[in-house]
């Protein structure tokens, strides 16, 4: 009798294990409207910018969606891609954690307009950088390190953690004004749309990308940057 309690207890332990990374909300996330845009054992909710379907180089690592760049082609990840949201969001606020692999590069993408005149996310979407700072050479050019509004602002205080290790991340979007969270500090603040908006990507290398940062509603996309990365703890309230 002992025996078979003991086999029981052990059985019971490890199937706890397996649904130890399954992601839920609290009633009180529940109540204040928070979703789940992915729940640790499955990925969906998000297709591929342009597709109907999910590359398989998206996968499931540990109750993570989790890019394999382990199989590559002409130095494109075989089944990879960036992948965007089914849904448009505005005024939002978005949860997440994220970790990079060693020399990695990666990004969250912010209304993002899937059109067929845009071939890729970051022709609309602003996007917040998702980098080693120890070792991808992006972290050598100032606004390309991670925590930062790409190309626009720096993040400041940099409070990013070294690769492998996971990075706590809220994005908070409401009528205008942009707020990027990394590791508990506010390190982003922007105004959206405004003149000053205007002038900034002006000046940056989105310049010639006419539908850069115009729109007010949009898709979120997680970057195929050719690296391994993880996400996981992906949750949003509409605003």
């Amino acid at each position: 009798m002992q025996k078979i309690f003991s086999v029981s207890f052990f059985i019971l332990i490890l199937l706890s294990f397996n649904n130890s990374f399954a992601q839920s909300l609290t009633k009180k996330e529940s109540k204040a409207g928070w979703q789940l845009l992915f729940d640790g054992k499955e990925i969906k909710g998000w297709h591929n910018y342009g597709k109907n379907n999910l590359g398989a180089a998206w996968k499931i690592d540990d109750g993570a969606i989790f890019l394999d760049a382990s199989k590559k082609e002409n130095g494109q990840i075989v089944g990879g891609g960036d992948i965007v949201s089914d849904e448009e969001y505005s005024n939002f606020h978005l949860k997440l954690e994220w970790k990079i692999g060693q020399n990695g590069n990666s990004g969250i993408i912010l209304f993002i307009k899937e059109e067929n005149k845009y071939k890729t996310p970051w022709m609309t979407g602003p996007e917040m950088q998702v980098l080693d700072n120890n070792g991808h050479p992006d972290s050598k050019i100032k606004k390309h390190r991670a925590g930062d509004l790409y190309d626009l602002i720096s993040a400041v205080p940099e409070t990013v953690r070294p690769f492998g290790e996971w990075n706590q991340v809220e994005i908070k979007s409401l009528n205008g004004k942009l707020e990027f969270w990394l590791n508990g500090k506010n390190v982003v603040t922007t105004n959206l749309w405004d003149e000053a908006w205007k002038t900034m990507i002006a000046n940056s290398k989105f310049k010639s990308m006419p539908g850069f940062g115009t729109y007010q509603k949009g898709k979120i996309g997680l970057q195929d940057h050719g690296d391994p990365v993880w996400y996981r703890n992906i949750k949003i309230r509409r605003l």
